[in-house]
Parts: structure tokens; C-alpha cells; sequence
């Protein structure tokens, strides 16, 4: 058992702070996933814009409204094929993202397990007659922290997983459209 109530307090304010470690590393690479995705937004909001009035100004200027019709038609496989470049790209940050994500759970999983292994031998060194049952208690206590750890962190993954999923499916829908977008 502890010697003191210090070596528990600071096992356990070391165990909070790798948690603290991990939802900072985790919401790190959230933030800089995001902004990836609003630099991508905004590019992508810029060429949109750009490609308009360019269209618009060859419409306006063109001699009948076929010619109009056409300038229109001419436009909508490249529109499509951006679409379709922007989906990947988002794909590709997704995944950056997501393997960022597991690669801190997984380091600071390992991490947390250390100092609970480390935890659970220091508790269990000491053990006078009478306090097993106390043992059990401390330990049952910490595994239950070690679970919630763990299931946070499988959380994560699995809503990073689904993100991925989505702009997948999303990515492969826009290609699908590519195909069978008429052409210029």
C-alpha cells in the first residue's frame, strides 16, 4: 500500500496530467486539422468565385445564345473535376489528421500505462495484513480510470474514422459525377 498519502496524490496528479497531455495533443491536431480545412474552404471559395465571373463575362460577351449556352456547358466538367479534386484534398487532411490523432492516443496510452503499472506495483509493495481489500479497491479504482482512458481515446478514433467514411463516400459520389458530367 503507500507509505503516505503523498505517493497517491502525486500517482494520481500524474495520471490527470497525462490525460491533460493527451486531450491537448488531441485538440492540437483538431485545431490545425481545421484550420487545413477553412484554408482549403477558402481557396476553394476564391477559384469558385474567379471561375463565375470569369464564365459570367464570357457569357455576357458571347454573339447568340448558343454560344452562351456553350461557354456554360464548357465550364461544368471543370467545375466538377474541382469538386472532385477539393474532395480528395479534404480527404487527405482527414486522414493526416486521423493519423495524428492515433499516433498521441497510441503514445500516450502507452504512457498512461507505464505510470498505472508503475502505480499498481507501488501499491501492492506494502501491503500489511488487513488492507487487501483496500488494495483491491485502489486497484479496481485505477483500472476503472485506465478504462475510461481508453474508451476516450477509442472514441476519437471512431469519430475519426467515421469522418474519414463520410468524406470518402463524399469523394467517390463527386466522381461519380465526373463520369457522368456531359462534356465540353
Amino acid at each position: 500500500m503507500f507509505t503516505n498519502p503523498e505517493q497517491f496524490a502525486n500517482a494520481t496528479k500524474t495520471l490527470f496530467e497525462l490525460q491533460m497531455e493527451t486531450f491537448n495533443a488531441l485538440a492540437s491536431k483538431a485545431v490545425q486539422g481545421v484550420e487545413q480545412v477553412v484554408a482549403l474552404n477558402m481557396a476553394t471559395a476564391k477559384n469558385s468565385m474567379e471561375g463565375a465571373m470569369a464564365t459570367s463575362r464570357q457569357m455576357s460577351q458571347a454573339a447568340d445564345p448558343k454560344a452562351a449556352i456553350d461557354t456554360l456547358q464548357s465550364r461544368l466538367q471543370p467545375g466538377v473535376q474541382n469538386a472532385q479534386a477539393y474532395g480528395e484534398e479534404l480527404r487527405r487532411i482527414v486522414a493526416d489528421i486521423q493519423q495524428d490523432f492515433q499516433q498521441a492516443a497510441d503514445t500516450h496510452l502507452v504512457e498512461a500505462k507505464n505510470t498505472l503499472s508503475a502505480l499498481i506495483y507501488d501499491v501492492t509493495q506494502n501491503v500489511k495484513p488487513g488492507q487487501e481489500n483496500a488494495v483491491e479497491i485502489i486497484k479496481a479504482a485505477i483500472d476503472n480510470a485506465f478504462k475510461g482512458y481508453e474508451q476516450v481515446t477509442q472514441s476519437t478514433r471512431d469519430a475519426m474514422r467515421r469522418v474519414e467514411e463520410q468524406v470518402t463516400r463524399a469523394t467517390s459520389q463527386l466522381g461519380e459525377a465526373a463520369g457522368q458530367a456531359p462534356k465540353a
